[in-house]
């Protein structure tokens, strides 16, 4: 079908009409004449083109004509709170209501800038004035839970966007601040509805793109993740933020190398930041190329001397290549800047068990544990620096509290054997050797090598089934 584009038409004569009707005003100045309907056509003009000074002129004349127009003194008080002056603009609100007590349009306006003035509050009362007016008000209904959002009171939030999409479902904004409500809810999978409801209706927000990826790559859906910054990019192709949260979803999906583009294009856009020269760092790490990796460690650490988390990542990488004592400077650093990280302690423990620092080992596993007493590993290591201090008792307390985390571990069984067998509690080593053997028989195979001088005992053998391997 063909399209002459009336419409387009229609728009222009209006929009000639309306610039004449301006030039016609300024050229005769005070002295012409214009009725209330032009003057209101004259006042949006020059409120729409933001030139807020010459709109209140314009609506104070009108107000001169008809001072006892509330639609006038509620145009007047819209124009005053877009200019800044609140207190002005409840005035004029107040002046309106006196005409019309009813008018839900000033009421809510009114709302609206004593939210900007600070009395959430006192806004919500208006909202709900409103609303009791005419219950299915939507600006109302909008503006009451985008107060509500801001006192972060986000199940009362949602609730009464879920009402106002009722009303006006066809309301982009309503849906993308349902979206960000149920987003910090963690109800991730209405959030993706209601911002992709809201693309269905404004497929060029670039904003709801973005944080449509936000909550996938949140969900896991690392592909749609990527997919929805891509579309945010290329609405607006200098976007930072969405290349950078490209890049996370990305590294989750283990596409580093394509993730390390991304961020690159960050540092491009924003230049230095310490945030993403650590993610590229990371990246670099995973994919074993330490030496690259701590080039972008260093470089985050340039932008922010204080960041604990490279420091960190620094130290991982000098343990990777051997260099210990460049690890345990680093791990130090971070410890200093993060005492209470568990994983620091950790790895500063590995590092020292590995220098030969025994004493040193054990004091920082004891700590890592005494900060966060769920990591099996920690325990693990632990029990392991213990048992070689001749702590038998401690190590095996320590296996034993790796194995209340994993239950069905088949290594850990395998190593308290030792602990149990050097208490002379051979009953005990033999039954968490058999544990070890029924969760993973390959355990069998270690047994020779792990425990020669068992190995030799034709008992112990035949107790552990192994004559029958």
């Amino acid at each position: 079908m063909f399209d002459f584009g009336f419409d387009d038409f229609d728009d222009s004569i209006r929009e000639a009409r309306l610039n004449e009707l301006v030039n016609r005003y300024e050229e005769t100045g005070p002295s012409g004449y214009f009725d209330s309907e032009a003057l209101e056509e004259i006042a949006g003009y020059y409120f729409d083109a933001g030139r807020f000074e010459a709109a209140l002129d314009v609506i104070d004349r009108l107000i001169d004509q008809h001072p006892y127009s509330s639609d006038a003194w509620m145009r007047r008080g819209i124009v005053l709170n877009n200019m800044g002056r609140h207190e002005d603009a409840l005035d004029a609100y107040d002046r309106a209501l006196e005409q019309n007590p009813l008018d839900t349009e000033s009421i809510v306006n009114r709302g609206i800038t004593l939210d900007s003035l600070g009395e959430p509050e006192a806004a919500l009362e208006c909202f709900e004035k409103a609303l009791s007016v005419n219950p299915l008000h939507g600006e109302a209904l909008f503006n009451q839970g985008v107060t509500l959002e801001r006192l972060d009171r986000l199940e009362a939030a949602a609730d009464v966007f879920e009402r106002c999409a009722e009303v006006q479902p066809n309301h982009p904004e309503v849906w993308y601040e349902l979206g960000y409500c149920f987003d910090r809810l963690d109800k991730n999978e209405k959030s993706v509805a209601c911002y992709d409801r809201h693309l269905d209706i404004d497929p060029y927000s670039q904003d709801a793109w973005y944080n449509r990826g936000i909550v996938l790559n949140r969900l896991g859906r690392y592909d749609d993740a990527v997919e929805s910054y891509d579309m945010a990019l290329a609405i607006q192709d200098d976007f930072a933020s969405a290349y950078y949260n490209r890049g996370n979803a990305l590294a989750n999906m283990g596409a580093l190398d394509d993730a390390i583009e991304s961020y690159e294009q960050v540092l491009s856009i924003e230049g230095d930041d310490a945030a993403t020269f650590f993610n590229i760092a990371l990246a670099y790490e995973e994919l074993g190329d330490y030496q690259t990796g701590r080039t972008y460690y260093e470089c985050a650490i340039e932008e922010d001397a204080a960041y604990p988390e490279a420091w960190y990542g620094l130290g991982c990488c000098y343990d990777a290549e051997g260099r210990f004592r460049r690890a345990l400077e680093c791990f130090d650093r971070a410890i200093e800047l993060r005492p209470r990280a568990a994983k620091f302690w950790k790895a500063k423990g590995d590092v020292s068990y590995n220098l030969g620092s025994l004493r040193a080992a054990l004091d920082a596993y004891e700590r890592s544990t005494q900060i966060d007493d769920t990591s099996r590993q920690t325990w693990l290591d632990y029990a392991e620096a213990l048992f070689e201090a001749r702590r038998m008792e401690d190590a095996l307390a320590a296996y034993r509290n790796a194995l209340s985390l994993e239950p069905n571990c088949a290594g850990t069984y395998f190593r308290q054997a030792k602990a149990l067998l050097a208490l002379g509690r051979s009953d005990e080593s033999i039954r968490s050797l058999k544990k070890a053997f029924r969760l993973d028989p390959e355990k069998k195979k270690e047994f020779q090598y792990a425990y020669p001088d068992l190995y030799r005992n034709a008992r112990v053998r035949r107790l552990l089934g192994l004559d029958h391997a």
